[in-house]
């Protein structure tokens, strides 16, 4: 630990602490903000085809613990004081468009080969995400909101509500 803190206070200042191993894919177009914390493992990609377009912003005073993964292609903005617990999965994209009738998204034709379709993600200020949460392309997380461990956010979250399941459901509101 002491080593990753030595390290961060060298190489990333504003940050809080950055535990490695970490994974940067196209850190020019990632955008973080002062007083960040990672848990070892974090994985960070941004592959967009915008050269020098920010795709990826993080707020200020986030965390995000051990082996997250957070893939932007179009755009992922997480706010202020978020909390983000392990093993959770972030994504504006996918190999592919499923909604509409397309040849160029088939079954017959290999994943990898399939047309990256994304929608922007954004997660407001002040949002607790629990364990091995995956939250899909499209998706506003609103301020204060919680997702419950192991849910799968498909649709938009409501300020102030905690949500839960598969896919995620509200079964609270507060506030």
């Amino acid at each position: 630990m002491a080593r990753d803190l030595f390290l961060t206070k060298l190489l990333y200042p504003q940050a809080r602490l950055i535990r490695r191993p970490l994974y940067i894919r196209g850190s020019k177009r990632i955008l973080i903000g002062r007083g960040f914390t990672s848990g070892v493992g974090l994985r960070l990609d941004s592959v967009g085809d915008s050269e020098g377009e920010v795709c990826l912003t993080i707020g200020h005073s986030v965390q995000i613990n051990d082996y997250v993964h957070i893939a932007a292609f179009s755009r992922v903005v997480i706010g202020n004081n978020v909390l983000i617990a392990s093993r959770v999965f972030i994504s504006d994209h996918n190999h592919g468009r499923y909604d509409i009738p397309d040849a160029l998204s088939a079954p017959n034709i290999p994943p990898a080969k399939r047309p990256i379709y994304g929608k922007s993600v954004v997660i407001e200020d002040n949002v607790w995400i629990g364990e091995q949460v995956c939250v899909l392309p499209g998706v506003r997380i609103g301020s204060g909101a919680i997702i419950g461990a192991g849910s799968v956010v498909t649709k938009d979250v409501p300020r102030n509500t905690i949500c839960v399941g598969n896919p995620a459901r509200i079964v609270r509101k507060y506030g």
